[in-house]
């Protein structure tokens, strides 16, 4: 007879989430796995399959929680400039409600297994396109509106917000001032304008 579960699948993924999003993919070992999460190696094995496997059924977590939902938020945005704002803002009250920044989990992967690892490479990939073309939407919305210069493509302009988030994303490891943040969102919001 097969035993019975006695832990939250769903909370166990966010926990090694957590746990990879903190150490990164190769310095997280097997055994911190099974200390942080509690739950025994043969039932991390059997419920989630190899650590592998755990990092990228994360990473597909972390997209459908954390990614998706602000993506699809550009098609009930009512003014695309606080639309784009609130894409920085959700990144800075992350950051600074962190003892220590853990920068961004898509982001650390791409910089960490996507030169190395095709699966890891697709989902990041995927999420920057989607990322990108939600951007260039609010920003067409906005050409349309008058509110951000047409004096280059909605795709331009969302390939240097989306570079501007992830350069973001990358120094609030190391310097998460509120002082910093709002010097980048207000000259990226204003260059949408000029």
């Amino acid at each position: 007879m097969a035993r019975t579960k006695i832990f939250d699948e769903k909370l166990i993924l966010d926990k090694a989430m957590n746990l990879f999003w903190q150490k990164g993919y190769n310095a997280t070992t097997a055994q911190d796995l099974v200390d942080y999460l509690g739950i025994s190696r043969s039932s991390l094995y059997d419920t989630y399959g190899d650590k592998h496997s755990l990092y990228v059924k994360a990473l597909k977590q972390y997209r459908k929680e954390r990614v998706d939902p602000v993506l699809n938020g550009v098609d009930t945005a009512e003014d695309m400039e606080v639309y784009i704002r609130n894409i920085f803002e959700s990144i800075k009250i992350e950051a600074l409600s962190e003892e220590r920044s853990k920068g961004c989990f898509m982001v650390n992967s791409a910089v960490e297994l996507a030169p190395v690892d095709h699966e890891v490479a697709t989902i990041a990939n995927s999420i920057m396109k989607d990322t990108e073309k939600a951007i260039t939407k609010a920003i067409k919305i906005g050409q349309e509106q008058g509110m951000f210069t047409s004096a280059h493509s909605a795709r331009s302009l969302a390939r240097f917000v989306f570079n501007s988030l992830n350069g973001f994303r990358v120094t609030m490891k190391f310097d998460a001032s509120k002082k910093m943040f709002d010097d980048i969102v207000n000259v990226c919001l204003f260059a949408l304008k000029v």
